[in-house]
């Protein structure tokens, strides 16, 4: 007999993306199943070494980054990365990054100071899933189904019903107001809605292999790193820490004449890139080969069913940028499912994920395709290893160089902070422009659309500590002028929290008397005085306006610069 369950959200996939969803769906109150074909906690392969700052500052919404701030790395391990000969060899340039514990003490590197309560920090997907796992099948509102199939789905008007099958075949069907497809590069639900990838299909190939090596460390000079990078004339490639001790990632990066690497000896690679001989004893623990593509789905959406994470876009990784920004997604899609579920939020207001995302999404592709084919192009010197001054000056050259281009994707200040929504329905733009932005710069602003600023309100009290669910209104001046605007909000039934702000404590950003943000940190309005149509703007921030050329800002993709080529 095929049973029926009901809740309000069904999440096919159950990665980091999914799980992020259900997160954020539980503190608004919202129920959700979740859909995984893995046993509880069953870790996956070895990928994404790094969760980013505004990852981490969601997770701290959610009570979970402290739990992902202690896991991976030793807390005194640096996190830097090193630029090498091998391994074993020459070290010629580092970017350096705190450890956990350097976080918490004097941090010095180029991410060491940015505005922010969270910072990024470095631990692999295999330590960082299971707790986000733990975590969300603790919550109340989430149904966790483990060893569970995605089988089919069939919606109408009023939802989407899920067939489901159990590790024993047994299907049952659970029924849900909307879907969301977090299935990963293979998504059978962006197949279901129509939805097809375009872009790059192949840049390049690497091997990718786990190691385990406990006498690796005993072989290297100097300071530990969390990645290296290896630059050789016989083989280039990246080796990431897994766990500071003995496990590592090795990445192969391919030649074009390398096809698809049927030919390139694994060993012999790994040991090239280690910089070992034959005597030297490691254990594979696993291999998972890739391809780095640029694929970016023509549409997230149809009907009451959505796609996030990798099954909407696929590309370099470089960074866990693509984790990171599969959370981005789901995370301001979620939002918006609480607000309409709620009641306060039009239908209109469903609109807003694609219409902010695919363009945020297809900007950030650009920057990892940019920023794979300038290192693809990059050539190692002959003399890169020689004990002479020609070689010391190729090694200062190119340290240098490797600094300079990746400093950019591994302190990207820029791709945390610096992109806005410039086309959605929900936000009131003004005559303001949002300032460019790079992979690894950004300049803050309040424009409508960007991320609001971050500063502290009190010691340890974030800014985003403080955003209501919904919408919250910063006060700089005199609240009593708001009257007219709480209550329009009230009276549609929209949150809208007051936070009175102490103007000493505020960036110079902040150049209004009052900034309305959202609870995904975004500007949703700002100005000097209320608004003269309270209602227009409630109706406008609860997606009852649709977006029309004259709400669109004269720069309309406020413009991800420089890394495109």
């Amino acid at each position: 007999m095929n049973s029926i369950m009901e809740t309000d959200v069904v999440i096919v996939g159950g990665g980091p993306v999914g799980l992020s969803a259900a997160m954020d769906l539980d503190s608004r109150g919202i129920t959700s199943v979740v859909i995984e074909s893995r046993q509880y906690l069953e870790a996956p392969n070895v990928k994404c070494n790094h969760v980013a700052s505004r990852t981490m500052e969601r997770f701290r919404q959610f009570g979970v980054a402290d739990a992902v701030r202690a896991a991976g790395l030793p807390a005194d391990y640096p996190q830097d990365i090193a630029f090498r000969t091998t391994m074993a060899g020459i070290e010629f340039g580092r970017i350096p990054i705190p450890s956990a514990a350097g976080r918490r003490a004097d941090p010095v590197g180029p991410d060491a100071q940015w505005a922010t309560p969270e910072p990024p920090h470095r631990v692999n997907q295999k330590f960082l899933e299971p707790i986000l796992m733990a975590h969300t099948a603790s919550l109340p509102l989430v149904t966790l189904l483990n060893e569970t199939r995605y089988v089919d789905v069939e919606p109408d008007e009023r939802g989407v019903s899920v067939r489901i099958a159990d590790r024993d075949g047994t299907e049952r069907t659970v029924r849900g107001k909307f879907l969301i497809g977090a299935d990963g590069g293979r998504s059978v639900i962006r197949k279901k809605i129509g939805s097809s990838f375009h872009g790059d299909p192949v840049l390049q190939r690497v091997q990718s292999t786990c190691i385990r090596a406990p006498h690796l460390y005993a072989e290297m000079k100097g300071e530990r790193a969390w990645a290296y990078y290896t630059f050789n004339p016989r083989r280039n490639g990246h080796v990431y820490a897994i766990d500071g001790v003995e496990t590592f990632l090795v990445h192969n990066y391919l030649a074009a004449e390398e096809g698809e690497g049927d030919g390139v000896d694994r060993d012999a690679a790994i040991r090239t890139i280690l910089g070992v001989d034959d005597s030297f004893d490691y254990d594979v623990l696993s291999t998972e080969d890739w391809v780095a593509r640029r694929l970016v789905a023509d549409s997230f959406r149809q009907g009451r069913i959505f796609i996030a994470g990798d099954a909407a876009h696929l590309w370099v990784p470089y960074a866990g940028f693509g984790m990171n920004a599969g959370i981005a997604d789901v995370l301001n899609l979620t939002w918006t499912l609480g607000a309409y579920l709620d009641g306060w939020g039009d239908e209109g207001i469903l609109d807003t994920y694609e219409a902010e995302r695919l363009p945020i999404t297809d900007q950030v592709s650009r920057f990892a395709m940019g920023h794979q084919r300038k290192i693809a192009q990059g050539e190692v010197p002959t003399e890169i290893e020689d004990a002479s001054a020609a070689g010391e000056a190729a090694r200062a050259r190119l340290g240098r160089l490797a600094y300079d281009l990746n400093v950019q994707q591994f302190a990207a200040a820029g791709l945390n902070f610096g992109y806005s929504y410039s086309r959605s329905p929900i936000i009131e733009y003004d005559a303001e422009s949002a300032p460019d932005y790079t992979m690894g710069t950004y300049i803050p602003s309040t424009v409508p659309g960007c991320r609001a600023p971050h500063f502290w309100l009190a010691d340890d009290v974030s800014l985003y500590d403080m955003l209501g669910r919904g919408y919250t209104i910063l006060s700089l001046g005199d609240a009593s002028e708001l009257g007219g605007l709480l209550d329009a909000a009230a009276v549609a039934g929209m949150p809208l929290t007051v936070v009175d702000v102490d103007p000493s404590r505020v960036p110079e950003t902040y150049r209004h008397r009052f900034v309305i943000v959202r609870d995904d940190q975004h500007v949703a309005w700002r100005g000097d005085q209320a608004p003269g149509d309270p209602n227009a703007l409630i109706d406008r921030l609860r997606g009852r306006i649709p977006l029309s050329a004259s709400t669109v800002p004269a720069n309309e993709v406020g413009a991800a610069v420089g890394e495109t080529t």
